[in-house]
């Protein structure tokens, strides 16, 4: 029998091997987007151990032609695509609003809202045509709301979030459920782990693997009950937003 396939476009040892592993674990094959097999490492290792398939395809987000090409070689090899997550984050770089460049303004644009334009362009024809599909984006607070501080990082995710809308709004009649997933909070992940330092606390972070818990519980809903804006956080969040 034909498994069912998931594609991860950022699939690193965070939230894309949790999303891995926890597709794998109810029947799924993953076909892994990124720009190295090294970042995808972790998601293939732990889809092995729950005794799924994991391939690695490469591409770069700010080349939307490498996603397509990577999107129609997954269809090709592994089969049709049930599920797209799009997992990509910008850079996290801090500057005043004035201090951003026209290169850095473009890129953070490429990355989280062209990119994922080109992944979602390259599965809804099929899943139009079958009347069945999904596509979810990982987002967070910052499509909610401007920042003095991390003004790319914003604009980026503002972006993202006025994609998803508008493609759920357009497509969800045809049976695709889409959803932006809005993480308010920080994962707990190596690199959180190095940036707290001493004040770590895993209780004040989200389990990358209990965030994947609710992107499983979401794919489960209903068509006549679906969530389009999905916020997440631990208990312990003060609530950013």
């Amino acid at each position: 029998m034909t498994k069912p396939i998931c594609a991860i476009i950022g699939s690193g040892e965070g939230l894309g091997r949790a999303l891995a592993a926890k597709f794998a674990s109810h029947g799924f094959d993953l076909g892994l987007v990124s720009r190295s097999e090294e970042n995808c490492g972790a998601a293939i290792e732990t889809v092995a151990q729950k005794s799924g398939t994991a391939r690695f395809y490469q591409a770069d987000v700010t080349r939307p032609h490498t996603v397509e090409l990577a999107i129609a070689n997954i269809s090709r090899d592994m089969g049709e695509i049930t599920l797209l997550i799009y997992n990509v984050r910008g850079s996290f770089d801090s500057c005043a609003p004035l201090d951003m460049t026209y290169e850095a303004l473009e890129r953070i644009y490429r990355e989280e809202v062209v990119g994922a334009f080109a992944a979602a362009k390259s599965v809804l024809p099929a899943m139009i045509e079958k009347g069945a599909g999904n596509i979810f984006f990982s987002s967070a607070t910052a499509a909610f709301r401007g920042s003095a501080h991390f003004p790319l990082y914003t604009i980026g995710k503002f972006g993202l979030r006025a994609l998803a809308q508008s493609l759920s709004k357009a497509y969800a009649n045809h049976g695709i459920h889409i959803a932006h997933f809005r993480l308010d909070c920080d994962l707990d992940v190596p690199v959180m782990k190095k940036l707290y330092g001493p004040d770590y606390d895993p209780e004040k972070l989200a389990d990358p693997d209990a965030v994947a818990e609710s992107y499983w519980l979401t794919f489960q809903q209903p068509k006549f009950a679906w969530s389009n804006e999905v916020e997440i956080r631990p208990y312990t969040e003060t609530w950013t937003y």
